[in-house]
């Protein structure tokens, strides 16, 4: 098959060896969308997709609706520019590296939340919320559960801003852009958290209370790979109780121990905050 066409030309450069016979135009559209997508800061409406690929409206229409049908592209709340979902990360999600990293996970998370005697999980980005993949229930006689699959809005958990904050540039500035159009239709100034954003990617973590449950202390770590990206994002709603033998202080620890450890596996690493962390 011919290589994919550079977006910024209508006219396909197919490889030597292999016959132009063999185009598939639909696929080669399709995928030429996605490529445009993916370096876009903002949305695209329709007519300006047609226009940076040098293609009628028509040409494309039926191939970026088909795109949005199975899930590829997206519109924001109330515009209908496209943009790139994210969807082809839940397909990476199932690549060996993630698969990787979700089975080492396990045991270093039960070996963590044993100590720390805490719920830990792992949540990855799945549209514009987060996902839990992996939990580690606290074996404490008191706690509180965290169920698998769980979906979570990604600008109000501490996991979500964590993962928005170590994301690429573009990807970055996209979600902050979506998201905060969506708050913005409610009547919430998105400001703040966007600024709360910017604090964890100086930081390195997210460390909130009584966010989601008076007397939780949630406190993320992103999960890196080689080039710094959060593939997922790890986190510990620490609960307050009279029993407890490991105070925050050293729980955040032993969380950014654990975060650096399966940012390794991923050929990435941690930079090292100061403890006890601030949640200010």
């Amino acid at each position: 098959m011919s290589s994919v066409k550079k977006t910024s030309t209508r006219k396909a450069q197919s490889t030597p060896s292999v016959p132009s016979s063999y185009r598939a135009p639909a696929l080669e559209k399709g995928l030429d969308i996605l490529e445009l997508l993916a370096l876009q800061s903002e949305g695209l409406i329709l007519s300006q997709i047609a226009q940076k690929l040098n293609r009628s409206v028509q040409e494309v229409y039926r191939v970026v609706m088909s795109l949005e049908r199975r899930g590829y592209v997206l519109r924001g709340p109330g515009d209908d520019a496209f943009r790139l979902s994210l969807k082809l990360f839940d397909l990476a999600s199932n690549h060996l590296p993630i698969r990787r990293l979700i089975q080492a996970a396990h045991p270093v998370l039960d070996r963590l939340a044993m100590q720390v005697e805490q719920v830990v999980i792992i949540s990855v980005l799945d549209g514009w919320t987060t996902r839990v993949v992996v939990v580690s229930d606290n074996p404490a006689p008191i706690g509180f559960r965290v169920r698998l699959g769980t979906q979570r809005p990604l600008l109000k958990t501490a996991s979500g801003r964590t993962l928005i904050a170590f994301q690429p540039s573009s990807v970055r500035y996209s979600l902050e852009e979506a998201l905060g159009g969506a708050l913005r239709e409610r009547g919430e100034d998105p400001k703040p958290l966007i600024e709360r954003i910017a604090d964890v990617n100086r930081r390195g973590y997210e460390c909130v209370s009584d966010e989601t449950l008076r007397g939780i202390t949630d406190v993320s770590f992103p999960i890196v790979d080689s080039s710094g990206e959060a593939q997922a994002a790890l986190t510990m709603p620490y609960l307050v109780w009279v029993e407890n033998e490991v105070q925050l202080a050293e729980a955040e620890q032993r969380l950014f121990e654990c975060a650096d450890t399966l940012s390794r596996e991923l050929g990435g690493r941690l930079r090292r905050p100061e403890f006890p962390l601030s949640t200010d």
